[in-house]
């Protein structure tokens, strides 16, 4: 099962961290730059690390802070996974 996740996210943070889901939105912050894609890479090692999967695309948003994610996990799984 994949699920498609909304993510907004911050570059430029102090670190990497989940800040909280609010109306089907999981708000991130990266603390890579917005340049050359670094913020995108950043974020899917950090959804790789966090959901220890491979294989996670963004869908849309390459170039804004809005994204929609693709997983290959079940919406419990994700659950599951940013409760820890």
């Amino acid at each position: 099962m994949r699920v498609k996740l909304k993510v907004k996210i911050t570059p430029n943070a102090k670190k990497n961290e989940i800040k909280g889901f609010k109306e089907e939105i999981l708000y991130v912050k990266i603390s890579a730059p917005p340049i050359g894609g670094k913020a995108n890479r950043e974020l899917l090692k950090f959804f790789e690390k966090i959901f220890k999967v491979k294989n996670i695309k963004i869908v849309s948003g390459e170039k804004s802070r809005l994204k929609i994610i693709d997983i290959p996990l079940s919406m419990e799984d994700i659950s599951k996974a940013l409760k820890n």
